[in-house]
């Protein structure tokens, strides 16, 4: 399966019963405020927080790899009457039918990009929609390995039906020279009689501050600023999640 194909079939079903918390739209709202419209959020999955930002009025399209998360995007929008305009496109390969003043990541969406080849497809096609002046936001940061005590341990959520969902981490490989981690997951869903299990690998990719500076250089983009998830400057090189904005150079 390639990675883009990741959030599809099961795991997409699963997604939002056992995701541990919902996307603070705040950051993202002031973003948009501070760049202009309009807006477009890549890897929007089921629609968080790209509802709320349409709710508010504001001007944003959004585009995933995944038509089943789509689907639940549509399905959350409609149920809440709010338009929304999306299109199921892969990050490395954007083709829009216009520009945006504003590009971003709903969190570290971008680590979920196998090689620095893929990476920097995608920010070649970020690059290409941004619009005279616009700024890109891109979360990144270096994934912890799963500790041993949680391998195997499973997470339990139900269904609007009554069904039993579970995920656990089954294995995972980490390869520092690569700067990828590849965890197995095992998704469940027990209805009854009925039961579905699919293991699947979730492959995380990483970079350096200076790595990405570099990619983003090669797409002809410059890192304006480096900041945490409060908004406050910090070295490119800091730990947690950075929010790195791009301009084109």
């Amino acid at each position: 399966m390639h990675p883009a194909d990741f959030y599809t079939g099961i795991v997409a079903d699963l997604y939002g019963p056992l995701k541990a918390h919902s996307q603070d739209p705040e950051p993202y709202a002031d973003f948009i405020h501070q760049v202009g419209m309009p807006a477009l959020e890549l890897g929007c999955g089921d629609g968080e927080p790209l509802i709320e930002l349409r709710r508010r009025g504001l001007d944003v399209d959004g585009v995933d790899s995944s038509g089943d998360m789509l689907e639940r995007l549509r399905r959350r929008a409609d149920v809440q009457g709010i338009a929304v305009t999306v299109f199921q496109q892969r990050m490395e390969a954007l083709d829009l039918p216009r520009r945006y003043r504003a590009v971003f990541l709903a969190g570290p969406t971008f680590t979920l990009l196998p090689d620095d080849a893929t990476a920097l497809a995608a920010l070649r096609g970020i690059r290409a929609h941004l619009a005279e002046g616009g700024t890109a936001l891109v979360p990144l940061f270096t994934p912890e390995p799963t500790p041993a005590e949680q391998l195997g341990r499973v997470r339990t959520a139900s269904a609007p039906d009554g069904a039993e969902l579970r995920v656990s981490v089954v294995d995972e490989r980490r390869d520092e020279t690569a700067r990828t981690q590849t965890t197995l997951l095992r998704y469940e869903r027990h209805l009854g009689s009925d039961s579905t299990v699919e293991e699947r690998p979730w492959t995380m990719h990483w970079y350096s501050g200076e790595q990405f500076e570099e990619l983003a250089l090669r797409a002809g983009l410059v890192v304006t600023t480096v900041t945490d998830t409060d908004g406050k400057p910090t070295p490119a090189d800091a730990s947690g999640v950075l929010h790195f904005r791009l301009q084109v150079g």
